[in-house]
């Protein structure tokens, strides 16, 4: 069957309107003025910032009465300090609203902007760090308007409520959450990410695998969001290779947008080990986020496997895997490691075994660990790193 556009032009209204398919992007200066916004500006990464995609933007809402700015002084891991430059360009410029536009680093930043913006002066932002009820500390009426448009298909911060942000003096990754991180409205525009290069179409489709699989593999009970992730998962399977060899597949392209949103829908349920070892990883070697998960994620299957034989049989045989289990399911993700060109081993990002012991005290103390299937102390996550670094599966 052939890829009809139109199929995908659609929009849900879940939890806030979501638009998808081909050419939404052109519908941005209408979303923006539905919300009040004459003057947003536009939070990017320092990559996109000078694309003919964001000038193009620019330019359409300028012809429509719109009057865009553009922020992009945000790292791969973006910052703290990264946000409060953010704040100070939004409050200099008198802006209204914010435009989250590209991948988890730029979506990430910007809702975190959007959030601190008209925050009263001497809020930190790390006392709003997603522990018990510190996010009541915010003015939930000061929070300013955000559109979110991802250009990656990974993350799916576009349908989240926090953001990932580094803490440069205490060198650890901390989420920031608040009910009103959530944009008020999405497009999933498939055309904005045919530009990808193949690695980080891998490596960003990785990390939408990653969340849907620890939803899946989740304790919690959630049976929604378990709908959710094992579904994601599917999608995953059939589009990410797709979209790697052909980067201007819509179709695939589509539909792995969607699955990066539906992976941050389903990690409602919870994370675990991966994205436990990613975050100081992250933070200590300023290794892509990603990448990191995908190198991860056998090694991580395997040290849980005694706590996931059930989940694994049941999502074997919803992607048709021979002779359903951990053991095969294992197998299928390191074969599309393999056909996606990932890493093997962390080494092979220059990560070494120097920090093992404090790599897994940071990895017990991230928020992550506490719903992952088996409840590893630091002596495991280091093991675990140890042969992620090593390549012992």
């Amino acid at each position: 069957m052939s890829f009809d556009p139109d199929r995908y032009r659609m929009g849900w209204n879940y939890p806030a309107p979501i638009f998808t398919g081909p050419g939404r992007i052109r519908e941005l200066p209408g979303l923006c003025r539905e919300l009040g916004m004459t003057a947003p500006l536009l939070v990017t990464d320092p990559g996109l910032a000078g694309l003919p995609m964001v000038s193009d933007i620019v330019e359409q809402a300028s012809s429509e009465g719109l009057a865009i700015a553009v922020f992009s002084n945000i790292k791969g891991n973006p910052t703290g300090k990264n946000v409060l430059d953010g704040v100070a360009a939004f409050n200099r410029g008198g802006h209204d609203g914010v435009i989250a536009f590209g991948g988890g680093s730029g979506l990430d930043a910007a809702k975190a902007v959007a959030l601190m913006a008209g925050q009263r002066e001497g809020l930190s932002l790390w006392a709003l760090e997603d522990v018990g009820d510190n996010w009541r500390q915010a003015d939930a009426e000061a929070l300013v308007p955000c559109v979110a448009v991802p250009t990656t298909a990974g993350t799916g911060s576009e349908v989240g409520r926090a953001s990932v942000i580094t803490d440069e003096a205490a060198r650890v990754k901390r989420i920031i959450f608040h009910p009103g991180m959530l944009p008020r409205r999405v497009i999933l525009d498939p055309e904005l990410t045919v530009g990808l290069p193949p690695t980080i179409t891998a490596a960003t489709g990785m990390d939408a695998l990653s969340h849907c699989l620890e939803a899946w593999c989740s304790p919690r009970y959630h049976p929604m969001a378990e709908g959710i992730a094992v579904e994601g998962i599917r999608r995953v399977r059939d589009f990410l290779p797709r979209a790697f060899a052909d980067g201007q597949d819509l179709e695939a392209r589509m539909n792995m947008l969607v699955a990066s949103s539906m992976g941050a829908t389903a990690f409602q349920r919870g994370l675990g080990a991966m994205h436990a070892l990613a975050h100081p990883l992250g933070a200590l070697f300023d290794a892509h986020h990603g990448t990191l998960n995908a190198i991860l994620m056998p090694y991580v299957l395997r040290a849980n496997e005694r706590a996931i034989g059930e989940p694994m049989v049941r999502l074997g045989r919803y992607l048709d895997l021979r002779q359903p289990g951990t053991a095969t399911v294992i197998d299928w993700v390191l074969a599309l490691r393999e056909r996606l060109g990932i890493p093997h081993t962390l080494a092979e990002l220059g990560i070494d075994t120097v920090q093992a012991d404090r790599i897994g005290h940071m990895a017990v103390a991230d928020p992550s660990s506490g719903t992952n299937p088996t409840a590893f102390n630091d002596h495991q996550y280091r093991d675990i790193f140890v042969a992620a670094v090593k390549g012992r599966i």
